[in-house]
């Protein structure tokens, strides 16, 4: 008998982590001793291996170069026993990130790149989609293959996720069409919102060009007028993450809900929006497509991926979250 799909599929990058920690990031011309480590990391691994140690049958799917790094990725898909499709790029590097975090937890980060930028349509068939309950994509591939993974998985019945990080100056609004959850986070919906202009001039002033939106703006709004600005987005569903605040979900159908994040004392904040992404993802799967039992998971993932170093290494399992959602009730 065939293998069945997996439920989640991502599509994204693999990127492997160099994170130095430092008591306080450094000045411009300005040396600071740090701590430094290693470990898998990039936005699309992330999210794969968030749903995949929440539970879900999960694959993911990406492009490294032939080099140390690229072992290093096989080697941790292995030990999780989560599914990879790794495509190699042979005049390519693994992409790499460079990770400064402070001690309060907050993070400045630089990455290249590298084999992801090469991945294209051509790798990505549309038999790997069929069969999957949802599929998951950013912005840290070429964007050919962000449209292509969008279209085919629309195409297999399956639902699209974008995650539109990080958002780039060409970021093309088309994409948006065949995305079934739009997931930004507040910096990332304040530049789609002010992409596609959505901005409303000043009262009195229609021949005015409209004042940038901003994520002060953001912040001031209620959930009447937020849920109405993200049903002029597009996509059917888009859920805001809020950092401290939570995340807003915003249906087709219904009224929008805040949804307030888990207190918790946050050790690295890496990679929390991508434990919301992959613990959504693993959720949406788990309550058969409930988007406000899915996005109450991915908050509870995103907490406890915060109180651990590291992006993909702090995801948690399923005992951790069964455990944590007992615990907080």
């Amino acid at each position: 008998m065939p293998h069945p799909a997996p439920a989640v599929i991502v599509v994204g990058s693999y990127v492997q982590d160099l994170t130095w920690r430092c008591a306080a990031f450094p000045a411009a011309g300005q040396t600071t001793i740090g701590v430094f480590a290693t470990g898998p990391g990039g936005k699309g691994s992330n999210q794969a291996i968030a749903a995949g140690r929440t539970g879900a049958d999960t694959l993911f799917v990406g492009a490294v170069g032939p080099d140390a790094f690229a072992e290093v990725a096989e080697k941790f898909y292995a030990e999780n026993k989560i599914s990879a499709r790794f495509i190699l790029k042979p005049k390519l590097a693994t992409g790499t990130a460079a990770i400064l975090v402070d001690d309060s937890g907050q993070n400045e980060i630089v990455v290249a790149l590298g084999a992801n930028a090469a991945l294209a349509p051509r790798d990505l068939p549309p038999a790997l989609f069929a069969g999957a309950k949802i599929v998951v994509t950013q912005l840290e591939t070429h964007l050919a293959a962000v449209a292509h993974t969008l279209r085919a998985a629309r195409r297999a019945g399956a639902a699209t996720v974008l995650n539109p990080a990080p958002m780039r100056a060409d970021f093309d609004p088309a994409l948006l069409r065949d995305v079934d959850i739009l997931i930004p986070n507040e910096t990332e919906f304040v530049a789609l919102v002010n992409q596609l202009g959505l901005t409303s001039a000043p009262k009195g002033k229609k021949t005015a060009k409209p004042a940038p939106y901003t994520e002060t703006m953001l912040a001031a709004e209620t959930p009447v007028a937020l849920h109405a600005l993200c049903r002029r987005l597009g996509p059917p569903t888009v859920i805001v993450t809020l950092g401290k605040r939570g995340c807003f979900v915003s249906p087709t159908s219904g009224e929008g809900e805040l949804i307030p994040a888990h207190v918790v004392k946050a050790v690295d904040t890496t990679g929390a929006g991508d434990a919301f992404v992959g613990g959504f993802a693993s959720g949406y799967v788990k309550h058969d497509g409930d988007l406000f039992a899915a996005a109450r998971q991915g908050q509870a993932v995103a907490a406890l991926s915060v109180m651990k170093p590291g992006t993909a290494p702090s995801m948690p399992t399923a005992r951790e979250l069964a455990a944590f959602l007992k615990r907080m009730g």
